[in-house]
């Protein structure tokens, strides 16, 4: 007898007949006495529909962040109750709950909130009558009961902390793909599937653009230590299963992977005093308005005029919001103005391997250098190197880099 939970995506249920199939599926694999709960995305495209629907009533709907969630948290419960109907005419005893109901316990920071807590009571109770419990991710409530969204990625989220929260065997996250890769494999030339790759790696590809996985998602398969199965919806085949240390021998490769992330826009804090408290005045102000800071750059314009320009990163969807934060205290630390670049992009390569291997970021500049990709940010951590390029170079940037490390792939 096996708990599992299986998270299926958007496109793995983006219409009437895939959902049947999706049913169908997981009918044929369950065994006897298999307790399963799903987690379901909203189908297809239903979650840009909705943002459509708002941006034809509001200009800028997402100042208005609680309708926002009240709108969105939608789309999930439709594909959920159409997937419950869909098991119960096969005959398979199945109920739907939102995230609300299988007690998913959020912060209040609406549109991209933190899962505080779950009480999966309710869960243990359906599965106890023999039920098939199909719940929607992407959501839960705040302590005032308000419904709160989990941002990109959120559904991954929800599956992999249901599966900690109810002691589950497995979390297996179904998608489009059949694994995690070395790189984008509709990008890259001869991207390889790995067959397996630690949590830390695989935090870090999350991280950096690797958008099979959602970060935090990764976060709580390490907090709880469950496995996590990455594979297709549409194959029966083995994926890329994300666990603690690898059991079978990937260790030769030094680099696992080469992500990008095009989502990204630049912000230049420009004619700021090179003195103590102005990089604390920038980043609390964004901070306090829940914008994540990525990469950071001090550039100091002379020794004489000890002025800086502030340089950093940040997700293309709060680009605007952390101008408007920024300008706001531009008075306060004397900043002549405030730029944001959207034609940026970040390429980065990840691997534990890269300890102790000296080389491998002058491997990495020398390659994009070849191709005349120039470097406007570099950061690093212990187990990966980023650079930011100019948005148009991504996919030339990703097959040099590929290519580099995995000389062998195609």
């Amino acid at each position: 007898m096996a708990l599992i939970v299986k998270k299926f995506g958007g496109s793995s249920v983006a219409t009437p007949e895939k959902i049947k199939n999706v049913a169908k599926r997981i009918l044929s694999e369950k065994a006897p006495d298999d307790r399963i709960v799903m987690v379901v995305s909203a189908m297809g495209d239903t979650t840009d529909d909705l943002i459509a629907l708002a941006e034809q009533v509001a200009d800028t709907p997402y100042q208005y962040a609680r309708e926002m969630d009240m709108l969105m948290t939608t789309g999930e419960q439709v594909s959920i109750a159409l997937l419950t109907m869909a098991f119960r005419s096969m005959g398979q005893p199945a109920i739907s709950l939102t995230g609300a109901m299988a007690g998913m316990k959020t912060d209040s920071a609406h549109t991209k909130g933190r899962i505080i807590g779950i009480v999966p009571a309710r869960v243990h109770q359906e599965l106890d009558k023999g039920n098939i419990v199909v719940i929607a991710g992407f959501q839960g409530t705040d302590p005032a009961g308000n419904p709160v969204t989990l941002g990109r990625g959120g559904s991954d989220t929800s599956a992999v902390a249901i599966a900690g929260a109810i002691g589950a065997d497995t979390c297996e996250i179904y998608t489009d793909v059949d694994g995690i890769y070395s790189a984008d494999p509709r990008i890259a030339r001869g991207a390889r599937r790995m067959r397996e790759i630690t949590y830390n790696e695989m935090l870090e590809m999350a991280r950096l653009g690797a958008g099979v996985m959602q970060p935090r998602s990764v976060e709580m398969g390490q907090l709880y230590k469950i496995p996590i199965h990455v594979r297709s919806t549409f194959t029966t085949e083995p994926g890329t299963i994300i666990r603690e240390e690898y059991t079978v021998e990937e260790k030769s490769f030094i680099i696992r992977g080469v992500t990008h992330d095009e989502h990204v826009s630049k912000v230049a804090v420009l004619g700021v005093a090179n003195v103590p408290g102005v990089a604390h005045e920038i980043f609390s102000a964004l901070a306090d308005a829940n914008i994540d800071v990525d990469m950071i750059v001090q550039s100091l314009r002379s020794a004489e005029s000890n002025i800086t320009d502030m340089i950093f990163t940040v997700a293309s969807i709060d680009a605007p919001e952390a101008k408007q934060v920024v300008e706001r205290i531009a008075d306060k630390i004397n900043a002549s103005s405030v730029l944001i670049d959207n034609d940026v992009a970040k390429v980065s390569i990840v691997g534990a391997g890269m300890l102790g291997s000296p080389g491998i970021a002058a491997r990495m500049f020398g390659a994009l250098s070849r191709t005349k990709i120039n470097i406007e940010i570099i950061s690093t951590s212990e187990i990966s190197i980023s650079c930011l390029i100019k948005g148009g170079s991504v996919k030339e940037a990703v097959n040099v880099i590929h290519d580099e490390f995995f000389p062998d792939a195609h």
